[in-house]
């Protein structure tokens, strides 16, 4: 593997892990916060917790396989 796709690699990882932190993300941190707003005053959210928690996490799968794709290129 080159530079070129190290580097590829490096930019999705960084591009998946703006998706779980921006708020123009629609498995942004912020629906968590929303979550738990809602939660707090005991309402239910706007919104499927356990679609989210899928999305979320199949993001997060995502990442561990492309860093373990950087380790073995070191």
């Amino acid at each position: 593997m080159n530079e070129d796709n190290y580097m590829q690699i490096q930019q999705e990882i960084y591009d998946l892990m703006s998706q779980l932190t921006s708020g123009a993300s629609d498995i942004g941190d912020w629906k968590i916060l929303k979550y738990q707003e809602y939660a707090l005053v005991g309402l239910d959210a706007p919104f499927d917790l356990t679609k989210l928690h899928i999305k979320r996490q199949a993001v997060r799968d995502r990442i561990n396989v492309l860093r373990e794709q950087l380790e073995q290129i070191k």
